[in-house]
């Protein structure tokens, strides 16, 4: 039975920092493996030094083709990426290039077999950003790199937390950055796209709210007028676009009730307006829970929303739930590859 479930490919992460060993934990929890075998692309000597900080006792087994994963939750089926043969080189907490450069490679080896139909999707431990760019890398970051080498117009960060997704109209700007943007072909563009996300991801009639950025979705403007000069517009706009029978994009609807409302099962989907204001939701709700999809790869792609945790990386105190979370959302959206090939599919070799 083992050998019909999905194979994810699980990139280690910054191994100075914790991904390894919550890699090494979700990666051997027999929960997981119930749901998808899993690859690692790491080093061994750095997944053998997670295990005994975990408490864990795996065998490292190397792997050539990641299509021969297995289901044993005591194996850690290896990628070997060649970049640390002794764990001992990369000390823990410190931004480092070799452990800069093992996070990439790790990235662009899965990338490579997801492409080629190897695996059926990556789940990526945390990266280091200043480590990255030690290393070479001129690439902001995992989305950045991803979308690079799958040579993907357009990318989108989806929250997904239980059956609710959520999107983002702006992401990495300050705050009076992001409000100058909000603009209404903005809000069209992030609407079109969160619909057709929530169709390739399981949500073939989906229901999509608008969250206001004004307290009280402006009060008819005495608090704010983004709402009735640009998100509505764009919110109507869409909407007479929308087939017959499809439901109408609904808001905008103030921040503090339409999160409580999605999570209720109001709404499949939530455009958040900047940042925090989707982050904020999400976290609080159920933090460990919270999993980060990349939409308009041509592959799919999850990752736990965490950084390094340099400050207890290599002390035994990191927890694997954010990626038990992360691993799980990739078995279950296996069965959306196909439309996701179809929609995001590469136009160039």
């Amino acid at each position: 039975m083992n050998s019909q479930l999905p194979v994810l490919a699980v990139t280690a992460g910054d191994p100075a920092g914790i991904g390894p060993e919550i890699t090494v934990m979700t990666v051997t929890d027999p929960a997981m493996r119930a749901k998808a075998r899993a690859v690692v692309y790491g080093d061994p000597a750095v997944l053998e030094r997670a295990a005994a900080i975990s408490g864990l006792q795996p065998t490292i087994h190397p792997l050539q083709d990641p299509r021969q994963a297995g289901g044993d939750p005591g194996v850690v089926d290896v990628i070997d990426i060649g970049q640390v043969p002794q764990a001992s080189q990369i000390a823990f907490g410190q931004v480092q290039a070799q452990a800069g450069r093992a996070a990439v490679v790790a990235i662009e080896r899965a990338v490579a077999d997801a492409l080629a139909g190897r695996v059926d999707g990556v789940v990526t431990s945390p990266i280091n950003k200043e480590a990255i760019w030690a290393s070479g890398s001129s690439f902001l970051g995992h989305t950045e790199l991803i979308q690079d080498l799958t040579r993907a117009q357009a990318t989108d960060t989806m929250f997904v937390v239980g059956n609710l997704c959520v999107f983002f109209a702006t992401r990495h700007m300050s705050l009076a950055q992001a409000v100058a943007a909000i603009k209404a072909d903005l809000i069209e563009a992030c609407l079109h796209r969160a619909l057709t996300a929530l169709r390739v991801f399981g949500y073939p009639e989906p229901r999509l709210a608008v969250a206001a950025l004004n307290p009280h979705g402006g009060e008819g403007g005495h608090f704010g007028r983004e709402e009735i000069d640009q998100i509505a517009p764009a919110i109507g706009r869409v909407n007479a676009t929308l087939p017959p029978g499809q439901p109408a994009v609904a808001g905008p609807i103030p921040a503090d009730s339409v999160f409580h409302l999605g999570l209720q099962g109001q709404f499949d989907g939530i455009l958040s307006l900047y940042h925090d204001q989707g982050h904020i939701a999400t976290k609080t709700y159920d933090f460990d829970a919270t999993v980060s999809v990349t939409t308009g790869l041509p592959i799919l792609r999850t990752s736990v929303d965490h950084g390094t945790a340099f400050d207890i990386a290599g002390t035994g105190k990191a927890s694997p739930a954010t990626m038990n979370s992360a691993f799980l959302a990739g078995a279950r959206f296996t069965a959306c590859n196909e439309r996701i090939r179809q929609q995001y599919g590469r136009t160039q070799p």
